[in-house]
């Protein structure tokens, strides 16, 4: 698994996850960047990230029961793993770093 730093629409991602109990799929997954942040997204990009974030180990990815209401078609789940956990802690830890005394600077 590479160590490489997330970038920020990963990190969105890995965070709605938390948000969603660490498992949930893609409709949720947008939703929850949306209207947390009251951005836009579309599920191309989501869905390119997931994948990413996938084969980096940070998620893994199982199929739901199939339901009537998806036309029988199954569910994508994905689950964060605790190592993507890792990350986001060393991503907050790098932030609070650089931004430390910049409180002035940043609020004008």
């Amino acid at each position: 698994m590479s160590r490489k730093r997330l970038g920020e629409f990963e990190q969105l991602v890995l965070l709605a996850l938390l948000r969603l109990d660490s498992e949930s799929y893609g409709a949720l997954i947008l939703t929850e960047i949306e209207e947390r942040t009251g951005t836009t997204a579309s599920s191309g990009a989501l869905y390119v990230a997931l994948r990413r974030l996938e084969r980096r180990g940070l998620l893994t990815s199982r199929f739901a029961d199939p339901t009537p209401e998806r036309g029988g078609r199954a569910k994508r789940i994905f689950r964060i793993e605790p190592v993507a956990v890792e990350l986001l802690q060393e991503s907050r830890r790098l932030w609070a770093q650089m931004s430390d005394g910049l409180d002035d600077v940043l609020s004008t």
